[in-house]
Order: C-alpha cells, then sequence, then structure tokens
C-alpha cells in the first residue's frame, strides 16, 4: 500500500508539471513567456492526445501565423521524442491581420496563442513516465523584431486511461482553428484576370457578415499582393495580386474569413484548397525563352571573376595538351563538361527536395554557410600549395598509378574535379539573364527547375567542348615550355587571391575573430602539406615517412580541435550598427517604409560578402563620384540590404522580385513603382534613372 502511494504522489506532481517556461526578455522586459501543455492528465498508449505551445507575448509585441505576410517569420516547432511516438501538423488558430507603417500588411498573434499538434504514442511504453521534448523558434515584432526560441519539455505518466487538462484553453483556440469548407453552404470559383487571381464565393449566410476577407497562403515561391474583397449581392469577390512570374497560377490556398468587424471576437474561417494547380508548367513558348536565357547566362559565367583561377588552370592544361591525339584533347574537354554537369544537376535536385520539403530555395544558398566556406577555404589553399610545388599527392610506394592531382593532371578525373571546382566557385556570380533564368525556374516545378539549371550548366561548358573538338584552334595558343612552370605557380597566387575573397566572406559572416582562427587553422594545414611534400616522398625511408604522418596527423587533428572546434565555433558577428560608410544605411522593411512615408526616394542595394558581381557593381559604379553626387542632388536615401547570411525577410523581398540571389539594385521613387535595374549596372543607367526624379519634381 505505501508503494502504491508513493507512486500515485509522483504521478500527481508529474500532473501539475507543465513544462517549464522560457521568457524571453529584451533590455529587462519580459517579451514571450513559452511552455508546453497537454489536453490529458496522462498518457495512455496508443491513444492520441493533443499538445499546445502556448506563447504569451508583451503588450504591443507579435508573433507570426504559418503565412507571415509581407514580413516575418512563422513560429516552428520541432520535437524529440521517442521511437514510435508520431506527431500531426500543427493546427494554427484564426490570426490576426495586422497593417504596419508603410502599408506592410502581416498576419499573426499579439497577447496570447496556442498551436495545437495532435501527438500519437506508440501500442506499448515500456516506462512509467515520458518527457516529451521540443525546441521552438519564433519572431516577436513590435517596431524592432528579435528572434527568440527555447528548449522546451512536459514531462507526463503512462496510465491505463486519463482525464482532460486545460479544457477551457484548448477549447478556446480549438474554436479558432478554421473549418473545412461547407460544400451545403457556400460555392466558390476561381477565374484568373490579369495579374488577380480570382475567388468569387456565392452564399447568402456568408453575405450577412459585416467584415469579410480571404487570408491566402501560396504555395512554394509565389509571392501576392494585398487581397480585396468585393461585395456583389450574394456574391462575394475576392482579387488577390499576383507579383510572381508564372502566369499559370489559377488558384491559391487559403481561409475565407468572416466575422462582423475586422480581427473582432467571433470571427470564424472556412479553408479553401487550391488542389495543387499552383505549380502548373509554363507554356512552352516562355519556357523555352527562360531556357534560352539560362543558355546565354551559363555562357557568361566563364567570363566571371568567381571562376577565372579554375578557368587559367583548364586553359593552361590545354597549352600542355598540345600535340596530344584528337581523341584524348576531346576526351579530357568532354570530362571537364561532366564535371561541370555533374555539380549542376547535384545542386539542381538538392534545390528540387528542400522546395518539396517546404523550404526557401535561393541561387548560392551554400555560400551563406560559414561551415561551406571554411571548407572551400581549405580546398583552394591546398589547391595553391599543389601548384606552388610544396607536394604531390601520390599512392603508396607499391601503387601503379597516382591520385588525381585535381589542378595539373591531364586523365579524365582530374579534368572532371576541375570542372565541378570550377563551377563551386561560379556560383556566387549571378550573370546577366542568369538572374532572370532562375528567378522563373524557381517559381515552377522540380522538372522545370532540373532543365534551367541543365542548360546553364550547357553555357558554361560549351566553349570548353567546341575548343576541345577542334583542336587546331589550339595552335593559337603558347607552345609548351619552361615558362609553364612560371605559369603554374601564377596561378597558385590567383587561388590565393580566391582564398582572401573566402576569408572576408567568413569575416561579414562571423566577424574578425573566425577570420584570426580559420587563418591559424590554414596555416597547420599549410605546415601538414609541407611535411606531407617534404618527408613522405616515395624515396624517403619508411621511419620517415611514418615520423612524418604522426606529426601531420597531430597537427591537423589538434588544430581543427582547438581552432576550429573551439575557438571557431564561440565566435560571432557583433552587432551591425545601423549607420555604413559614405551615406549608406541598414536596411530593415521598417526603415524602407518610413522613409517611403516621408516621401522620400529610396535606393536598396541587395548584397552579400560572397557576390563578386555586387562588389564589382559597387566599386565601378555605385561608390563612383559622379553617382553618389546624384544621389546627394536628388536626396535619395541609400540602404544597403545584407544578404550574406541569407536573411529570411531579404529572401522574401528578393522573391517578391522574382530573384534567387543577389545582386538586386531596387529605386523606390515617391508615389511611383519601383524600379528594378538589371544584374550588371553602367553609370550611365543609374544616373538616367536618377534623373527621372528630378523631371517627376519639376512637373509636380
Amino acid at each position: 500500500r505505501m508503494a502504491r502511494t508513493a507512486c500515485l504522489l509522483a504521478a500527481a506532481l508529474l500532473l501539475v508539471c507543465t513544462a517549464p517556461a522560457f521568457s524571453q526578455t529584451y533590455q529587462g522586459r519580459e517579451l514571450v513567456d513559452a511552455r508546453l501543455i497537454a489536453d490529458t492528465t496522462a498518457v495512455v498508449p496508443g491513444k492520441p492526445f493533443t499538445v499546445g505551445l502556448l506563447l504569451r507575448m508583451a503588450p504591443g509585441w507579435h508573433t507570426y501565423w504559418k503565412f507571415p505576410g509581407d514580413a516575418g517569420i512563422p513560429t516552428e516547432i520541432k520535437w524529440n521524442l521517442p521511437s514510435g511516438w508520431k506527431t500531426g501538423d500543427i493546427q494554427w488558430p484564426l490570426p490576426l491581420k495586422l497593417v504596419e507603417p508603410g502599408d506592410i500588411q502581416i498576419y499573426g498573434y499579439d497577447t496570447e496563442v496556442l498551436l495545437l499538434q495532435e501527438i500519437t504514442p506508440p501500442p506499448t511504453i515500456g516506462s512509467s513516465t515520458v518527457t516529451l521534448a521540443a525546441e521552438a523558434s519564433w519572431l516577436v515584432c513590435e517596431r524592432i523584431c528579435i528572434p527568440g526560441g527555447a528548449k522546451l519539455q512536459l514531462p507526463l505518466p503512462i496510465a491505463a486511461s486519463s482525464t482532460p487538462a486545460h479544457h477551457e484553453l484548448f477549447a478556446r483556440y480549438r474554436s479558432l482553428v478554421p473549418q473545412s469548407w461547407p460544400a451545403n453552404v457556400a460555392t466558390q470559383t476561381w477565374s484568373r484576370e490579369g495579374e488577380n487571381v480570382v475567388l468569387t464565393v456565392k452564399s447568402p449566410a456568408l453575405a450577412n457578415y459585416a467584415a469579410l476577407d480571404f487570408f491566402p497562403l501560396p504555395r512554394g515561391n509565389v509571392v501576392i499582393g494585398h487581397p480585396k474583397t468585393e461585395r456583389n449581392g450574394d456574391a462575394i469577390s475576392f482579387r488577390i495580386p499576383i507579383e510572381s512570374q508564372d502566369k499559370s497560377i489559377a488558384k491559391l490556398d487559403g481561409l475565407v474569413v468572416f466575422g462582423q468587424q475586422e480581427n473582432g471576437a467571433g470571427r470564424n474561417a472556412w479553408s479553401v484548397a487550391a488542389d495543387a494547380i499552383t505549380a502548373a508548367a509554363p507554356a512552352s513558348g516562355s519556357l523555352a525563352k527562360f531556357l534560352l536565357f539560362g543558355l546565354i547566362g551559363g555562357f557568361i559565367l566563364n567570363l566571371m571573376p568567381c571562376v577565372l583561377p579554375v578557368i587559367s588552370l583548364k586553359i593552361f592544361g590545354f597549352v600542355k595538351q598540345a600535340g596530344q591525339s584528337r581523341r584524348r584533347i576531346f576526351s579530357n574537354g568532354v570530362a571537364f563538361v561532366a564535371g561541370i554537369f555533374a555539380w549542376f544537376v547535384g545542386l539542381a535536385l538538392l534545390l528540387i527536395v528542400l522546395k518539396s520539403a517546404g523550404r526557401e530555395i535561393t541561387w548560392a544558398f551554400q555560400f551563406t554557410t560559414p561551415a561551406f566556406v571554411l571548407v572551400m577555404s581549405v580546398i583552394v589553399l591546398v589547391f595553391a600549395l599543389n601548384l606552388f610545388g610544396v607536394f604531390e599527392i601520390t599512392l603508396a610506394q607499391g601503387a601503379s598509378r597516382r591520385v588525381i592531382d585535381f589542378t595539373e593532371r591531364e586523365g579524365y578525373l582530374g579534368s572532371f574535379f576541375q570542372g565541378v571546382f570550377a563551377t563551386i566557385l561560379a556560383t556566387p556570380c549571378t550573370a546577366p539573364f542568369l538572374g532572370t533564368a532562375l528567378g522563373f525556374a524557381f517559381t515552377q516545378s522540380g522538372i522545370v527547375i532540373l532543365a534551367m539549371f541543365i542548360a546553364i550548366a550547357a553555357g558554361m561548358g560549351l566553349p570548353y567542348l567546341l575548343l576541345s573538338a577542334e583542336p587546331g584552334w589550339l595552335r593559337m595558343l603558347p607552345k609548351p615550355g619552361k615558362w609553364m612552370v612560371h605559369m603554374k605557380q601564377g596561378m597558385g597566387f590567383l587561388l590565393l587571391a580566391t582564398l582572401v575573397f573566402l576569408l572576408s566572406v567568413l569575416g561579414a559572416q562571423r566577424g574578425v575573430e573566425a577570420v584570426i582562427w580559420s587563418v591559424c587553422f590554414l596555416l597547420a594545414i599549410s605546415v601538414a602539406c609541407w611535411l606531407r611534400g617534404a618527408f613522405m616522398t616515395p624515396v624517403s625511408s619508411f621511419g620517415t615517412r611514418a615520423v612524418a604522418l604522426v606529426i601531420g596527423v597531430v597537427i591537423l587533428v589538434s588544430s581543427g580541435i582547438y581552432f576550429i572546434g573551439i575557438k571557431f565555433s564561440q565566435t560571432r558577428l557583433p552587432a551591425a550598427a545601423s549607420e555604413l560608410a559614405d551615406g549608406w544605411q541598414r536596411f530593415t522593411p521598417e526603415r524602407l517604409a518610413a522613409e517611403q512615408a516621408r516621401g522620400n526616394a529610396v535606393f536598396v542595394d541587395f548584397t552579400a560578402a560572397w557576390c563578386l558581381s555586387c562588389k564589382f557593381n559597387e566599386a565601378t559604379v555605385l561608390e563612383n563620384s559622379a553617382v553618389r553626387a546624384a544621389f546627394d542632388r536628388f536626396r535619395v536615401v541609400r540602404l544597403k540590404a545584407d544578404w550574406t547570411n541569407a536573411d529570411p525577410v531579404i529572401t522574401r523581398i528578393l522573391k517578391q522580385f522574382g530573384r534567387p540571389g543577389v545582386p538586386l539594385y531596387v529605386l523606390y521613387p515617391p508615389g511611383r513603382e519601383p524600379l528594378v535595374f538589371p544584374e550588371l549596372l553602367t553609370k550611365n543607367m543609374v544616373l538616367e534613372k536618377l534623373e527621372s526624379l528630378g523631371k517627376n519634381v519639376a512637373t509636380e
């Protein structure tokens, strides 16, 4: 009896303990209080129950719905449950529609929200209690936006039966979850009218409500404007502007929201499903046009500064092949082009998978990850040391062939990896035509995305295929000689220049400390490569090679653990100042809206530290003295939107303009539609647009 009583007391203690609350504070003020709660007092094996993430916000602050609107990030919940447990989709209560300064329309929750999620335990549970763990993340905004997150736990006892818990709270929020479409009460028809998708609902019952609205849930990369409501007797039409380039969108997911007043109590909503029509294929004519853009953009990538070091290596390889058989030259060219195709096709497949999983997909997304940039820095350094002759990669003495020398080898596999490497370095660049083509492709189906990347690969590989197919053209290149050794070493310095660029990207992503510790790690790698080249040669004794190997491994492992695992991982980018150099200011949607509200013209430079095209435009055009004088003369506010770390707010704005990445340049004239510039700027182009601001002022 005493043991039974002790078990009951332990169970009761678990019942009164919800997940520990987590408070997000800012300047001493609590902004969000987060916790997990369940609608049951105990878990019954095999019986589903509901858990809710309860967020309580400070007055004036709000979090976001699953479609945040013009700005914001939806709340996410990632569960860490025992094996055999299953979770359903989040049930989102009906949000509020809030309009912020600058006509920024968002959907979210203020004061409090409970996000519901059904959990199904396995039929058999081998313990008396269970702890449900989840990691929640959110964005809370007022005049500023602050990300928040918490690792939460919810302990619950296991029992043969249970009783309801938190009944009033769960009942209130379940009543706010949108209902299925009532086919016997209302009918819906869709139509496409120019740039608008129109949903017409006929329902006498719905027409009696004073406040009617449509809350959209666009799929994938579909970008929309603000829905408008029109009434005509029992027929209510919701007109939704489509800002994506895809003209085939005929329907949208969303909610038809109705009540007696906007954002008032007693509102209800009906769910509208789009039946997956939003991913319809474009007309063949438009698809062919954009594929041609992709082909041209891929060809122009060869002229971008990102890939010049590796292109030089390939031309150097053509020089070395002079006098060889036509078949061997062509085969090496095909292998190089195959490497280009392999990277682009692999990247396309990865993006298709991410898009299917509901993630935002962008061009050069890998360069927004510091770990990837660090790995690329190591590879570039090793390539450069190889060109300088510090070491050569060979197999053990008994091997019959050498391992691929990625920078020198004339074999097919070496050419293949040269193509892969050239393409990796090409992805930070967005060539003319390429941004338009990719922006179109990312709004389409997976087949169109794959076709677009194949077209880009074909454009980039075409010059090398033609040059290797016509060996007679190689006569225009210099003859092999001693100068090639100096040429090879000179190209090593080109790769070191690429390394400097990559380290500058790391600095922009993680700060100066990250660059310092990265350089320390790269120095250790250089020492290991020197040990490899000096003491691990085929003519070295076994003892010498063994000692050099042990020392090299110790240097690599210890430096990796200390410089990268400890020091680099602890680095963080310091808080950025709003004021930048040369009259530029840091971009935020709120800042843009405030300047527009004051009637100011605004120029926004969407850029990234790893975007060499952006740096070229800034150095040659935007920082030109005549352009800067024009900015000052017409009182243009200059904002810089830094996308180095893939800021999700900036990502959404890029999508609105149909661009997969940077560079993007937009001029917002007062009271007029924004003017979008091409990827490569000229001084006259910018001055012409700025002069138009003066003409408009004069006519007013």
